[in-house]
C-alpha cells in the first residue's frame, strides 16, 4: 500500500477487485477476515487517489447484497466518508445507492444508507427519485391496516369450488382411518419464509421489531421535506410529501403498540418519530429546525472526519520522530564496527536477541513461589520452586528423606490435568538417611488454560516386592502467567463478541470503595487492558460500563464487559461478562473475577 502511486493504483484496484469478486463465492472460513482487508484496503486507496473512488463505490455497491453485515457496514462507512471528501461524486453515489437500496439486508447498513441520502441529496430530482425508493422499500401504508388485512382470510360469503377448495386448504383432513393428517412444520415455515421474503426491505425490518430504524427513516423524511421547501418545489408536491411522511411516521408507532411485531417500539424510538411529527407541523420556528437539521448535522460529521485525520496525521509523526534519524548522522554498521562506535543501543538489541540481557532474579522472591508437596510427618518431604516460561512450566522439586534407612528407587511420578504435558520422566535415585536430592521436570503448555499438575512419589519397601506410595499435593497452574494485556478496534471487539461461543457472567458484590479502585483492581488482576475511553477519566458518578480485553501468549482472546454500580451505602454491585472462543479460558478468568470481588457469585457459564 505505501508503494501505490497515481500510475499503477487502477491495476492494483482492478486486483482487489477481482479478489473480492472472488471471496463472495468462496466457502473458507477466513473468508469474511480477508474480504475486510480487501474492503480497508481499498477504502485507502479511495481516499487517497480521488479518480478510482468513483469506480470503488460502483464495486462496492454492486456487491452490496452478497457481503455480510459487517463488510457492508464498512462499505457504508467508506461511502459517508467519500461523500463528504469529494462533492463531485455526490450525485453519482446517491443514484447507485438508490439503485442498491432493494438489496440491503442488515438494519445497521439501511440507517447508513438513509442518512447519507438525507445529507447528501440536493437536487430536486434526485430528492424525488430517493422518496420514490423510501417509498417503494417501505410497501403499502398503513403499516398496521394493510398487515391486518393481509392475515385475514378470504370472505365466507364465496361459494361453489372457491370456497371448496379454500376449506380444503385450510381445514383438516381425514384420513381413511378416522384420524386428522397434521402439517409439516416445515411446509409451515416455508410458507412463512415465501411470505417474509415478498415483503420489502424497510418493512420487513419494522416487522422484525427494529424500530431505530424507524426513528432513522423519519429523520430521513424530515430532511428529504426540508430540503424540498428550501428549493421552492410545487406546494402540491410538497404538501403530498409532507402528508405521506406523516402518515409513514404514524404508521410506524401504531405499528410498534400493536401485537404484529415480535418486539414492542421502545420509549426513546417513539419519542423520537413523535418529535419528528411536531417538527413537520411547527411553522413558527421553521429556520431554526432547517438550520439544525440540514446544517448542523453536516457540521458534525465534517469535524468528526477531520478530527480523525488530525489523529492520525499525529500518530505517523510521533512514529516518525521516535524512529527517525539526524541528517548529519553517521551511518555504522555493526558487522564492521571495529571501535563500537553503535553505542548501548546496539548493544542492547544484542543482549535481547541472545536472551543475556535477563535480569537476576532475587532470591527471597523464589520463597514466595515455593509450593509442599509433601507433609512434614511423611517419611519424605517434598517441595517445588514453580518457574514459568513463555510455553512450559519447570518444576525444581527438593526431596528429604526424614527417615534413618536409605530409600532404595526412589522416582516421582507426574501426571497433569488439562492442555499441559509432561516432557520428561525424572530418573530414579537412592536417598541416604537424612538425605537430600534435587531433581528438575519440563511441563509443556498449549493454551491458557487452568492446569493441574499432580502425582506421587514411589520407592521399594523393606521387602523387594514391596512398594511405598506418597501422594503429592496438587500443583495448580497460574493462568495469569500467560494472559498479557492487549488492544483492537472497537469494530474487531464486537466482531469477536459476537463470534465467541462461550460466555461467563459473574455478578459482583463488592466491598471496594469506589468503582475506579475496583476497575483498576480488575484490570491488574485479569492482565486485561480497558478499551473504552474516558472510562476512569473525570468527576466519579455511581456507573461505570467499560470493555476490557487481554491476548494469551498463545495467540487466544478474551474479551469482557463491565457494568457495576456504586450504591449510595451499600457495596459495588452489577456484572462482568467474559467471553472467549474456548471454555476454559472463560472458567479461568471468571474465577480471578469472582476473588477480586471477594463477594462475587459465579454464575454458569452458558455457549452463546
Amino acid at each position: 500500500m505505501e508503494f501505490i502511486t497515481s500510475r499503477n493504483v487502477e491495476d492494483v484496484v482492478k486486483l482487489l477487485k477481482k479478489e473480492l469478486q472472488a471471496t463472495s463465492t468462496s466457502n473458507d472460513e477466513k473468508n469474511a477476515e480477508y474480504r475486510q482487508l480487501l474492503i480497508n484496503a481499498i477504502h485507502q486507496l479511495a481516499i487517497k487517489f480521488s479518480e478510482v473512488a468513483a469506480n470503488v463505490i460502483d464495486l462496492l455497491l454492486d456487491s452490496i447484497a452478497d457481503l455480510n453485515s459487517t463488510a457492508a457496514y464498512e462499505v457504508i462507512t467508506f461511502v459517508k466518508e467519500v461523500v463528504e471528501k469529494f462533492p463531485e461524486l455526490r450525485d453519482t453515489i446517491i443514484k447507485r445507492l438508490n439503485s442498491a437500496f432493494p438489496h440491503i439486508k442488515s438494519g445497521k447498513v439501511f440507517r447508513g444508507a438513509l442518512w447519507v441520502i438525507g445529507e447528501y441529496a440536493l437536487g430536486e430530482q434526485l430528492l424525488q427519485d430517493s422518496w420514490k425508493q423510501i417509498r417503494a422499500s417501505i410497501g403499502e401504508v398503513p403499516i398496521l391496516a394493510s398487515e391486518i388485512r393481509a392475515k385475514e382470510p378470504q370472505h365466507e360469503s364465496e361459494q361453489g369450488e372457491d370456497s371448496e377448495e379454500h376449506h380444503r386448504k385450510k381445514g383438516p383432513t381425514v384420513l381413511p382411518d378416522g384420524t386428522y393428517a397434521t402439517e409439516t412444520a416445515f411446509s409451515s415455515e416455508s410458507y412463512e419464509s415465501q411470505d417474509s421474503e415478498s415483503k420489502p426491505p424497510l418493512r420487513k425490518h419494522l416487522l422484525a421489531g427494529d424500530f431505530y430504524l424507524g426513528a432513522v427513516l423519519s429523520s430521513t423524511l424530515v430532511k428529504l421535506i426540508l430540503r424540498l421547501q428550501e428549493l421552492n418545489t410545487q406546494e402540491r408536491i410538497l404538501n403530498a410529501s409532507k402528508a405521506e411522511a406523516l402518515l409513514i411516521m404514524v404508521s410506524i408507532i401504531r405499528l410498534g403498540e400493536s401485537s404484529l411485531v415480535s418486539k414492542k417500539i421502545d420509549e426513546d424510538s417513539a419519542d423520537r418519530i413523535a418529535t419528528y411529527i411536531r417538527i413537520l407541523n411547527d411553522e413558527k420556528d421553521a429556520s431554526f429546525i432547517t438550520s439544525s437539521f440540514l446544517d448542523d448535522t453536516k457540521d458534525a460529521f465534517k469535524s468528526q472526519i477531520n478530527d480523525a485525520e488530525v489523529k492520525k496525521a499525529e500518530a505517523e509523526a510521533k512514529d516518525m520522530m521516535e524512529h527517525a534519524e539526524q541528517i548529519d548522522d553517521s551511518i555504522v554498521f555493526r558487522q564492521l564496527d571495529k571501535d563500537n562506535r553503535a553505542g548501548t543501543k546496539a548493544l542492547d538489541d544484542i543482549a535481547s536477541a541472545s536472551g543475556s540481557d535477563t535480569k537476576k532474579e532475587n532470591l527471597s522472591s523464589r520463597l514466595n513461589k515455593i509450593l509442599q508437596l509433601t507433609g512434614f510427618s511423611d517419611p519424605i518431604y517434598a517441595e517445588a520452586f514453580v518457574k514459568v516460561h513463555q510455553y512450559d512450566v519447570v518444576l525444581d522439586v527438593l526431596l528429604v528423606n526424614q527417615t534413618t534407612t536409605t530409600l532404595r528407587n526412589l522416582s516421582v511420578e507426574f501426571a497433569t490435568l488439562g492442555d499441559l504435558k509432561v516432557v520428561d520422566k525424572p530418573t530414579t535415585a537412592n536417598i541416604g538417611p537424612h538425605g537430600f536430592y534435587k531433581m528438575q521436570t519440563t511441563i509443556k503448555v498449549t493454551s491458557a488454560d487452568t492446569g493441574v499438575i499432580f502425582g506421587n512419589i514411589v520407592y521399594d519397601g523393606q521387602h523387594s516386592d514391596e512398594s511405598t506410595i506418597v501422594i503429592l499435593n496438587d500443583v495448580h497452574v497460574d493462568i495469569m502467567d500467560y494472559i498479557k494485556p492487549a488492544t483492537c478496534s472497537e469494530s474487531q471487539f464486537r466482531k469477536m463478541w459476537n463470534e465467541f461461543e462461550w460466555e461467563n457472567k459473574i455478578t459482583i458484590k463488592s466491598p471496594i470503595g469506589s468503582l475506579r479502585t475496583y476497575l483498576e483492581e480488575l484490570m491488574k488482576g485479569t492482565n486485561m487492558k480497558c478499551l473504552t475511553p474516558g472510562a476512569v477519566i473525570g468527576e466519579e458518578c455511581q456507573f461505570l460500563s467499560a470493555n476490557l480485553y487481554s491476548r494469551s501468549t498463545f495467540g487466544e482472546d478474551a474479551l469482557a464487559n463491565l457494568c457495576i454500580e456504586k450504591q449510595s451505602d451499600g457495596p459495588i454491585i452489577g456484572h462482568v461478562r467474559i467471553r472467549s472462543k474456548g471454555q476454559g479460558l472463560a472458567l479461568s478468568l471468571g474465577d480471578r473475577v469472582a476473588s477480586i470481588s471477594k463477594k462475587g457469585k459465579n454464575t454458569p457459564l452458558v455457549k452463546v
